[in-house]
């Protein structure tokens, strides 16, 4: 009897451990679901979600001109060009892309003309390589311009000057102008690098704004409008639930690909500051599977750039040691040195500096094999830069020079925050 009641309270001991178990395990899979709940992206509420739940008046009756490309999806992918074609209570009359195109399949710098869209049978026009800002003819069919494209949070990122220059074209026809926010998604908190100098203004920064902006394209939108005598009928239809502190994986949507050589978040992220390398003979990556993580050219010793650039720990990154081949743009089917750059700690990292310590080190030890172009002043912005680095200026010293002009933006930026 003994031997029975000590196997039987075994047996329960045994039981209450798998059910504690289980209920624990159960808790656990409850936090993953609503973990993948809020990946799924249930959580945030983009502009264009809240333009056909809410705001839906602000297109009824009208013929719609829309300028978006393959990011101008909602919350569940769905593509604004088709729930805009397919609603019964909109009239969507012509679409606008802008680099890259509509549907994405352009690269960069490739001009895409003019061209009926195959799904909707709607005139697509090229709003990047002749014609940049819409002509009065793009827009006879329109009675508002919707914008709903994802930015990267980057200065030289096109799309922010595609939008600025529509609104310039609506503003002289008349013609109201939408915005539909997203998140920047590098977050909205911090600002950083140089502010552009009007005299080098190209279609890769137009306006006085630092590198990293650290503002959404809506919040962008009202500053161009406002700060730099735009003078549109503008309408920004704002997003909910978004935090400014959130990078784009904390927001619970799906990352569609910006263009095709951005690829990834970790892509968004090493921009601003390997985006520079593109104004050098050096390979930013381009023609890779690590476009802006990869760096490097055939003249460079990949161990020595790595170690040079290890020894300035430089915070939440590290250089590995890399070669590679690219397929397309520079050094084409040639195998290059460099290094990967591993963002370690996205808080800590600073890509602007980051990016120029990576350029300053490169000339400083291939001084006779780098060439900095003057696309190089487009991207930064200035052209006292180059001229620094090439007469060994610290970026110490460039980021001291900056500063005040950046302080003097941050406080203008604060206005036309919406979040």
């Amino acid at each position: 009897m003994k031997k029975r009641l000590i196997i039987l309270l075994t047996a329960l001991l045994v039981l209450s451990t798998l059910t504690v178990a289980f209920a624990d395990h159960d808790k656990g899979n409850g936090k993953s679901q609503d973990h993948n709940k809020h990946r799924k992206g249930h959580e945030i509420s983009l502009g264009v979600d809240a333009l056909l739940d809410e705001q839906k008046h602000l297109i009824e009756g009208k013929r719609v001109g829309l300028i978006t490309n393959p990011t101008g999806v909602d919350k569940d992918l769905n593509s604004i060009v088709d729930l805009l074609h397919n609603d019964p209570d909109v009239e969507l009359t012509a679409l606008y892309g802008p680099e890259h195109g509509v549907r994405g399949d352009a690269q960069a710098g490739q001009y895409v003309e003019y061209y009926i869209d195959e799904v909707t049978g709607l005139p697509v026009y090229s709003l990047y390589g002749k014609t940049r800002k819409p002509t009065p003819e793009m827009l006879e069919n329109a009675d508002v311009l919707v914008f709903d494209i994802q930015d990267v949070g980057t200065r030289f990122y096109t799309y922010i000057y595609t939008m600025a220059l529509a609104m310039e074209a609506a503003e002289e026809q008349d013609i109201p102008f939408i915005v539909l926010d997203r998140p920047n998604p590098l977050g909205g908190e911090k600002v950083e690098g140089p502010v552009l100098d009007p005299e080098f203004a190209s279609f890769v920064g137009q306006y006085a704004i630092p590198l990293r902006h650290g503002m959404t394209v809506g919040e962008l939108a009202k500053l161009f409008n406002a700060e730099f005598g735009i003078g549109a009928d503008l309408t920004v239809v704002e997003m909910k639930k978004w935090k400014r502190k959130s990078y784009f994986d904390e927001t619970g949507l799906p990352f569609v690909l910006p263009s095709p050589n951005m690829p990834t978040l970790d892509t968004a992220l090493a921009y601003p500051g390997t985006a520079l390398i593109e104004g050098t003979n050096v390979s930013e990556g381009r023609g890779t599977t690590k476009p802006f993580e990869l760096i490097g050219a055939p003249f460079i010793n990949s161990t020595e750039l790595a170690a040079e650039l290890n020894a300035l720990e430089l915070p939440g990154v590290s250089f590995r040691a890399a070669s590679f081949t690219p397929m397309f743009s520079k050094h084409a089917g040639a195998l290059s040195h460099g290094i990967q750059v591993h963002i370690t700690d996205r808080d800590d990292y600073k890509p602007v500096e980051t990016g120029l310590h990576i350029v300053k080190t490169i000339h400083d030890l291939y001084p006779e094999d780098v060439t900095l172009t003057s696309f190089f002043d487009n991207l930064i912005g200035n052209g006292w830069i180059r001229e620094g680095i090439e007469n060994g200026m610290s970026v110490e010293e460039m980021k001291a020079e900056w500063e005040e002009e950046l302080k003097a933006f941050k406080d203008v930026r604060k206005q036309y925050l919406l979040y």
